[in-house]
């Protein structure tokens, strides 16, 4: 029994020791509506040590902001007989659509390759979860085609000291979102880590909606698929139609 209550005081007292995450976003409803040019995510809070006072001096803080994740099949192209072709192929269970992790130092200062692996603290600790058996280098080498992949695209990114902590309470980071980037609900989780060790998270939302025609467009492609492809096929045919008129004139 006083081993028992000796246990519980140890932990009561470990847990008073961490620290507390206030998050917020500067906004938690992105739309994507005709002529979106992208736009930028403020995150922000505060961080605060178990009796209420300023304690953000004491630790360094990451920001990841991720997109839903999804399935994909990526292919990589060679050159067989002078034409380039597709030649192997694997495929991720859940990848995300968008990531982007911020921080107060650069990552590998902070934390070992170990606990960034565990919370997925940057690029090269992605979990991508490969389908079926894969070896490990191809598995590497198709892991970093997709980040080099969507890096151009700005769909991945790391920035590093572009988490700013203020009067040793308040941190703030700034997340672009281009203009391509996928509707559905993205997770902006904040880590606190001091000693390479992650103390405390905090998780916030924030929801990418299509708007307008854009999802009135999306709606009909769901609930009516049958009609929404004969619509497509009519229309193609009539477009087509309508540029060899134009082309007979010129």
């Amino acid at each position: 029994m006083r081993l028992l209550l000796a246990i519980l005081a140890l932990v009561l007292c470990t847990a008073q020791r961490e620290p507390i995450l206030v998050p917020e976003v500067s906004q938690h409803e992105v739309a994507l509506q005709q002529g979106f040019t992208g736009t930028e995510l403020l995150l922000f809070g505060a961080i605060l040590d178990p009796a209420g006072t300023r304690a953000g001096g004491q630790y360094d803080i990451a920001v990841v902001l991720k997109g839903p994740t999804e399935a994909i099949r990526l292919r990589e192209k060679d050159r067989i007989f002078g034409v380039w072709m597709n030649a192997d192929s694997t495929e991720f269970r859940s990848a995300p659509s968008f990531y982007a992790v911020a921080s107060s130092r650069p990552i590998p200062a902070i934390v070992d390759d170990k606990t960034a692996a565990i919370y997925e603290l940057g690029l090269r600790w992605l979990q991508l979860s490969p389908v079926g058996a894969i070896d490990p280098e191809e598995q590497a080498r198709f892991a970093a085609g997709l980040v080099d992949l969507r890096s151009e695209q700005g769909l991945f990114f790391e920035q590093a000291s572009g988490v700013t902590i203020s009067d040793d309470v308040l941190y703030q980071a700034r997340i672009p979102l281009p203009s391509n980037v996928s509707a559905g609900t993205y997770t902006a989780e904040t880590f606190a880590i001091r000693d390479g060790r992650v103390l405390a998270s905090a998780v916030s939302e924030v929801e990418v909606r299509k708007t307008g025609f854009e999802r009135d467009v999306e709606l009909f492609a769901l609930d009516s698929g049958f009609w929404y492809g004969l619509l497509a096929i009519c229309l193609s045919i009539l477009l087509g139609w309508i540029a060899g008129r134009l082309f007979a004139f010129i």
